[in-house]
């Protein structure tokens, strides 16, 4: 069985790379980045650093590497099980060029077996997001060939990797807690059995709980922290004031997720109560610079912020402190991020509520684009 993990990054290596390699995948890393491509194929391993409150190494063995834009990027394709993306969702465009001339090649080698490829990016349905760029690039016999042999199943994705330096550049630390969920129905062919990869019926269920949740409350962390001065999120969360606010935001949404899901509302608080614990762990330093880059992608209608803060206002709940969230990422400030430079120049040669606007698709003149004016004096 042959893997092929898009992005060789942290998140690729250290999270879904290193499940595919444990369930027995030859695994082919595919990227950009020359020095990484020559320190995986000169090593051909790493390891995967678990650094939490039970701490344990994971060996990576048997990689190796190709250029995602390259011919030899496209033969790999040929016979591979499964592909997986770790890029970004931006960059998922830059991605599909390669998949299309894969799945066109494996038509014409005839290959009869099924691929599946799955997008594990923070975002809604990125897999159908790529599949809709892929198939754009594919002539017509080709896509109907690839309706029964190739899959494009979502996913929703969360482990946090930080970008921690080991001694050895590849390797990598991770935190224990991860989630792979998978849209079964999906799949081409049988769903394969990879421990740690959890096939799902309600994926949308899942997807937004993790974002409502986990990245709601990061970036809530990040966005308060940045503005007293702080660097990382577990020093953000021994924060009382930051805290508390980010465990209301983080409640805020979940009130709306119980209700838009029927999730169990006793299990769900305590699934916000886990997370909390997961910004604590001190034995990763993530940090906010990190947590709260592009702004923009993150205030967007169906991101973290915006889409739980109008679901829980949407069923008549409070909402305040997601409002609090939006003021506080309309401060971030990094001049080595562009989307934070074009959000503060614009609230600069625009003013404030233009910009809300124009960025949280909340219509000009709707009284929300006011609310969030007003946290975001008020911080």
């Amino acid at each position: 069985m042959k893997a092929i993990q898009f992005g060789a990054g942290n998140i690729g290596r250290g999270f879904i790379g290193a499940v595919l390699s444990q369930a027995g995948y030859k695994l082919v890393f595919a990227d950009v980045v020359e020095e990484l491509l020559n320190q995986i194929n000169t090593r051909h391993e790493y390891t995967v650093h678990v650094s939490d409150h039970n701490s344990y190494d994971l060996s990576v063995k048997g990689v190796s590497a190709v250029n995602s834009g390259s011919p030899e990027a496209v033969q790999e394709i040929v016979d591979a099980d499964i592909i997986t993306t770790a890029v970004g969702l931006r960059i998922l465009k830059f991605v599909a060029p390669t998949v299309a001339k894969g799945i066109a090649a494996r038509k014409a080698a005839g290959v009869e077996k099924p691929l599946n490829i799955i997008a594990c990016e923070n975002g809604l349905r990125a897999t159908s997001q790529l599949r809709d760029l892929v198939m754009a690039q594919l002539e017509p016999d080709v896509i109907a060939w690839a309706a029964s042999h190739v899959g494009f199943p979502d996913a929703a994705v969360d482990r946090i990797v930080p970008p921690v330096r080991c001694e050895i550049p590849l390797d990598v630390a991770v935190e224990e807690y991860f989630e792979w969920d998978v849209e079964r129905s999906s799949f081409v062919g049988p769903v394969p059995e990879i421990e740690g990869m959890t096939p799902v019926d309600n994926l949308l269920a899942y997807v937004e709980r993790k974002l409502f949740t986990l990245n709601t409350g990061h970036a809530t962390a990040a966005y308060l922290g940045k503005l007293k001065g702080i660097s990382t999120i577990g020093e953000c969360v021994a924060d009382p004031d930051i805290l508390a606010n980010v465990k209301a935001a983080m409640q805020q949404s979940g009130e709306g997720l119980v209700r838009k899901f029927g999730f169990d509302h006793d299990a769900h608080f305590a699934y916000i109560e886990k997370i909390l614990r997961r910004f604590s762990n001190p034995y990763l330093r993530d940090e906010c610079d990190r947590v709260g880059r592009e702004p923009l992608r993150k205030l967007s209608p169906n991101d973290r912020i915006i889409l739980p803060l109008l679901t829980a206002k949407g069923f008549g709940l409070p909402y305040d402190k997601l409002v609090l969230a939006a003021g506080a990422a309309l401060h971030f400030d990094n001049p080595q991020d562009p989307q934070s430079v074009e959000m503060l120049a614009s609230i600069k040669d625009e003013g404030l509520e233009a910009t809300i606007s124009k960025y949280t698709g909340i219509a000009a003149g709707d009284p929300l684009v006011a609310e969030i004016a007003a946290a975001y004096n008020k911080l």
